[in-house]
């Protein structure tokens, strides 16, 4: 269930010259009924809302005076999200004859024409306050309070997340808020100026538009409205034309195939990277520990298995939690089964909350192999989205790979990591075009009903602080480092990080430098291990030029490092 919220306007939205009818709190009961949370976002002091309006115990939150206060009908408890009025300004706008004026426990109110006088006393008194219209209504709040920020404090009351919110109303004050939740909504007798910035204008006004959107809701999940409104696409690349290659941020299915070494990780960290920038909840299963040092994540790790989904399970029951599992404590025999215990909880999780929106797993061909058969659905009927990456997509189960709407393929032979995923599904064009000869790293992209297209993949802007801190200061493991064996076999020099591969190097004799050299050892190091394309080609090319002495392609090889990282020596 993506929609777990629902955030409604009073006046002119759910209420009908300040009344909700009957059939109005019939719609709103059966969303309630349906798991879902309800919230009041009003312009309205609270003692007048209480005088005037429904039993509000039907909303798990009431945000009243625009934003400014907060209230849990249920424990009666109300909290203020701004400070009170200023004695000075209710002083002036009495004096300067403005009526009526209400004056509420943080916010001072009157009617057009008087926002002139109130203007004027705001600038003589120098206060910092904002004055806001609704209809003919001009409401005096302090500076950075509106209905967005009382919806972010009640949503963060609740455990829940913008992105799983539907809001809906009618007015200018209504903006704020509605482009704060994913999915916004008009009534067919709001303003024309909000009519043209929401996601969905419902046909009925008033109380009937919000019953017509709640039907919506309870029969699809809203899922008609997909593809995701523009405003929150996630870029892919950019085509040769420069024409951006977008998906949308639910219900999508990504595998990123290809072979070591061709940048896989760092065309999967900058979508993570674009997900996170969205604020979109993300958890990732990492077999390699190649994603632990993510940035905006909590990584977790440990032999304990019990304790790892704990730790994760209760990370992300916060919206704002990101949580990376490495599973590099666990044998590797044991990851597959342990992500097949994991992927339920998650797929729980996501029915109750809606979160996480996305779930990356890297070395699917691993976690979810050609014989594995999932219980129920998978994802993305029974998750929000899903990122894959993969050396092997043949490999991977046939029912997860029929699912996947975006093939990414990386590397030399993209027709045949193309033909290796499709393997007989019709629906895919596996011909691709010869790649664009402009400079840049590309990529292919296959889909369903599409022709295939090369793009100008963007960077990861974690990717080198990444490398430094893992690839050059952090400890690989024994069989990702490399080891100075020299031509007889006699030593075993072990080179953990990249310090300790400069330190080694410069160490050692001439004969052992010059036998991995020539066998090209280094390059190969550096695209397998240390995952750097860039920096195994500039080494790939040292290594041909036999002219070099041994302390000049030492020296060459360390200034390579040294340019794409902070010095390691």
């Amino acid at each position: 269930m993506r929609y777990q919220t629902l955030a409604c306007d009073y006046d002119g939205t759910i209420a009908t010259h300040g009344r909700v009818d009957e059939p109005t709190v019939h719609a709103l009961q059966r969303l309630r009924a349906s798991g879902r949370k309800l919230l009041l976002v009003t312009g309205r002091e609270l003692d007048d809302l209480i005088a005037v309006g429904p039993d509000l115990t039907l909303f798990d939150r009431v945000i009243a005076e625009n934003g400014a206060v907060l209230h849990d009908p249920r424990t009666r408890e109300t909290r203020d999200l701004a400070p009170p009025p200023h004695a000075a300004l209710v002083q002036e706008l009495t004096a300067r004859g403005v009526t009526p004026l209400s004056v509420g426990r943080c916010i001072v109110a009157t009617w057009e024409p008087h926002q002139t006088a109130a203007l004027e006393a705001i600038r003589e008194l120098g206060l910092e306050l904002n004055v806001i219209f609704n209809k003919g209504a001009v409401m005096i709040l302090p500076s950075g309070v509106n209905k967005a920020t009382g919806l972010a404090a009640a949503l963060e009351d609740l455990d829940l997340s913008p992105h799983n919110a539907v809001g809906v109303g009618d007015a200018e004050n209504d903006h704020a808020f509605l482009s704060a939740c994913e999915c916004s909504v008009a009534v067919a007798n709001a303003l024309p100026s909000l009519k043209d910035r929401v996601d969905l204008v419902t046909s009925r006004d008033h109380g009937a538009g919000v019953a017509e959107l709640i039907d919506r809701i309870l029969l699809s999940d809203l899922a008609e409205l997909e593809p995701a409104p523009n405003r929150r696409q996630l870029a892919l690349g950019q085509t040769e034309e420069e024409t951006s290659i977008t998906i949308g941020p639910y219900g999508e299915s990504v595998l990123v195939a290809g072979p070591s070494g061709v940048g896989k990780s760092t065309i999967a960290r900058a979508l993570i990277e674009q997900i996170a920038a969205c604020t979109y909840q993300f958890c990732v299963i990492d077999p390699e520990g190649d994603y632990q040092d993510l940035e905006g994540a909590v990584s977790l790790s440990g032999p304990d298995e019990g304790t790892l989904v704990d730790e994760a399970t209760q990370l992300l029951s916060s919206p704002d939690q990101n949580v990376v599992l490495n599973l590099m404590d666990i044998r590797i025999e044991d990851r597959p089964p342990f992500f097949q215990r994991v992927l339920p909880i998650l797929q729980q999780l996501y029915a109750r909350s809606g979160r996480p929106h996305w779930l990356v797993v890297d070395e699917a061909h691993h976690m979810l192999p050609k014989d594995w058969q999932p219980v129920g659905q998978f994802v993305p009927a029974s998750l929000g989205s899903v990122l894959m990456i993969t050396v092997h997509p043949e490999h991977m189960s046939p029912r997860v790979r029929e699912q996947i709407r975006t093939l990414i393929a990386v590397g030399t032979d993209v027709i045949a990591e193309a033909e290796a995923f499709a393997d007989g599904r019709a629906d895919l064009e596996t011909a691709a075009p010869p790649p664009p000869q402009k400079p840049g790293r590309w990529a292919c992209v296959f889909q369903p009903g599409a022709s295939p297209r090369w793009i100008r993949l963007p960077e990861a802007q974690e990717d080198r602080q990444r490398h430094r801190r893992k690839y050059a200061e952090g400890e690989l493991g024994r069989d990702k480092s490399f080891y100075f064996r020299g031509p007889r076999g006699h030593l075993k020099l072990r080179a953990h990080n990249l310090a300790m591969f400069s330190q080694v190097a410069e160490g050692i004799d001439d004969e052992t430098w010059l036998y991995h050299l020539q066998r090209g050892d280094y390059s190969q190091w550096f695209r397998g291990a240390i995952k750097d394309e860039s920096l195994a080609s500039t080494v790939e090319a040292i290594e041909r030029d036999r002219e070099l002495s041994a302390s000049d392609s030492r020296e060459r090889i360390r200034e390579a490092i040294d340019e794409r990282y902070t010095s390691p020596a």
